[in-house]
C-alpha cells in the first residue's frame, strides 16, 4: 500500500490516500444499506454532531440493515390482519416455512449444502443439541480437546456434557495453550496434540476464529488429522461465520454453530445457525427431539410415529421466531448482493491498512497486536494487548466517537468490517487512538 500511495505523491495517513482507496473500492455502496450509529448518540458524545461514529464493534454486534425494520414490519402487520392464518398463508413467507427463506443464504455464507444447515435456536443451545449426537464418550475415549482461554459458554458446555456423561473435565477436558511467550496456539501444536492423544479423544471442539486473539484455526488441516484418529470434529463459527471463508461441506467437518447477531448482522440476541455434514443424514444418533424436527408433509398429523427429517433438520425443536428470522434475512440478502469472496478480499485489505496505520502512528510502548500478522490466518479483527490497563484509552476513544470492544484488563478488540467499513474509518480510527494514548500518557 505504501507504494501505491507514494506512486500518487502520498503518504499512508493522507486523508486523500483512504479516499481514494474508498472510491474504487467495489463495495462501497453497501454502507449506504445500513444504518450508521452518529456520535451524539453514544455515552458523552457531542449532542450537536450528526458526523456518524467509528463503529468498529461488528465482532460484538453488528449494525443494523435498513431492510431489518421493513421486513420485521411487513410480519407484524401480517399478523394484525391475518392472525394465525399468516403461518399458511399465501404470502410470500408463510410463518410454517419461515426458515426457509435464509437456510440457503446461509449454506451458501459457510459453505454448506442446503441441506445441511438449519437456522435455529442460539448457539449454545445448537452446541448441546450437537453434542447429544456427537460426543457419546466410551471407556477409552471420552476426552473433549477445546483451545485454552475458549469463550467461556463453550467451556461452561464442555465441563457440563462431561459430567453429564459422568466423567470429570479435570481428566476428559484437555485445553491447549499457546507456547510460552506466544499469544497464539499453533495449528501444528493442535495437530501434534491430536496425534499424541488422539485415540482417547471423543470431540475436537474449536472456534473458527478465536474470539479473543482474532485466529483463524487452519479448519482443513485440524480436521484431517482429527478424523486420521477416529475423533469428531466439531465448530464453533461465532466470530467466523461472515468474516472469513468457509468451505465446512468440502473440509468435511462433521458439525458446527453459529450466532447470527456478529458479523450477519442479525440484531441483538438473533437466531443462530447449525450444520451437520451430509454423511451423517442416514446415521442413527442419539438426539433430544421436538417436533419441528420431524418431516413437514407429516408434522401437522400430531402421530407419535412420525419420521424425523435427515442430518441436522431432525434436530429442530420448535416452529423458528419469525421476527428473529427476517432480521437475518434482511442482512443475508445483503451478503447474497455482496457476495463472501468480495468481502473477504475487502477485509484483508481493510484490515491490513489498519495494521499498517496502527504499526506507523502508535509506537509499540503502548500495545502489541496480538492476532497473526498473516492475513491468510485472521479475519477482520486486530487484538491490541495494552502495556496497562485499557479502560482509560476506551473511555477516551468512546468520547471521541469511536466503538470498539474492550476485554478487561488490557486488551481492545478492532474489527473493520468489510460491508459498512471505509478506508477513512480506519484512518480516523487510528488518528484518533493517537490523540487518546498521546491523552492517556499526559494525564
Amino acid at each position: 500500500m505504501e507504494a501505491e500511495a507514494k506512486a500518487h505523491g502520498w503518504t499512508l495517513t493522507s486523508p486523500e490516500f483512504a479516499a481514494y482507496l474508498d472510491a474504487k473500492d467495489e463495495l462501497r455502496v453497501f454502507r449506504e444499506k445500513f444504518l450508521i450509529p452518529q456520535k451524539h448518540m453514544l455515552p458523552g458524545g457531542d449532542p450537536a454532531s450528526t458526523e456518524d461514529c467509528v463503529y468498529f464493534c461488528g465482532n460484538s454486534l453488528g449494525l443494523q440493515p435498513k431492510e431489518t425494520r421493513v421486513l420485521v414490519c411487513e410480519e407484524l402487520d401480517k399478523w394484525a390482519r391475518r392472525g394465525v392464518i399468516g403461518h399458511m398463508d399465501d404470502s410470500p413467507r408463510p410463518w410454517v416455512s419461515i426458515d426457509q427463506t435464509v437456510v440457503g443464504k446461509a449454506a451458501t455464507v459457510v459453505g454448506a449444502l442446503r441441506e445441511e444447515v438449519a437456522i435455529m435456536n442460539s448457539l449454545t443451545v445448537n452446541l448441546h443439541l450437537l453434542m447429544v449426537p456427537f460426543y457419546t464418550p466410551t471407556a477409552s475415549r471420552f476426552k473433549i480437546l477445546i483451545e485454552g482461554r475458549s469463550f467461556p459458554s463453550d467451556h461452561y458446555a464442555m465441563c457440563s456434557q462431561i459430567r453429564f456423561h459422568g466423567y470429570d473435565p479435570a481428566t476428559a477436558l484437555i485445553e491447549l495453550n499457546p507456547r510460552p511467550g506466544k499469544h497464539t496456539l499453533s495449528d501444528d501444536d493442535i495437530i501434534e496434540a491430536i496425534e499424541r492423544e488422539g485415540d482417547s479423544i471423543a470431540l475436537v471442539l474449536l472456534s473458527g476464529v478465536q474470539f479473543y486473539t482474532g485466529q483463524f484455526f487452519d479448519i482443513p488441516r485440524i480436521t484431517a488429522a482429527a478424523h486420521a484418529k477416529g475423533c469428531v470434529m466439531g465448530l464453533d463459527l461465532a466470530h467466523a461465520v461472515g468474516n472469513v471463508l468457509l468451505s465446512l461441506h468440502d473440509w468435511k467437518v462433521d458439525f458446527a454453530c453459529w450466532c447470527s447477531y456478529k458479523y450477519l448482522n442479525s440484531g441483538p440476541g438473533g437466531i443462530a445457525g447449525a450444520f451437520i455434514h451430509e454423511r451423517h443424514a442416514q446415521t442413527t444418533r442419539p438426539r433430544f427431539a421436538g417436533w419441528w424436527g420431524v418431516e413437514p408433509a407429516t408434522r401437522f398429523q400430531m402421530n407419535y410415529d412420525t419420521p424425523f427429517q435427515p442430518g441436522v433438520r431432525g434436530l429442530q425443536l420448535s416452529n423458528p421466531p419469525v421476527l428473529q428470522t427476517v432480521s437475518l434475512l434482511a442482512s443475508l440478502n445483503v451478503f447474497a448482493e455482496a457476495t463472501m469472496p468480495a468481502l473477504r478480499r475487502k477485509s484483508e485489505q481493510l484490515t491490513g491498512f489498519l495494521e499498517t496505520l496502527l504499526d506507523t502512528l502508535c509506537s509499540d510502548k503502548y500495545f502489541e497486536i496480538i492476532t497473526p500478522r498473516d492475513p491468510a490466518r485472521r479475519g477482520c479483527q486486530l487484538s491490541l494487548l495494552f502495556r496497562g490497563p485499557v479502560r482509560p484509552v476506551f473511555d477516551r476513544l468512546e468520547h471521541l466517537g469511536v466503538v470498539v470492544d474492550m476485554r478487561e484488563p488490557n486488551v481492545m478488540r478492532v474489527a473493520p468490517a468489510p460491508l459498512y467499513n471505509t478506508f477513512a474509518d480506519v484512518l480516523k480510527f487510528v488518528t484518533l487512538m493517537h490523540q487518546a494514548l498521546t491523552a492517556a500518557d499526559t494525564a
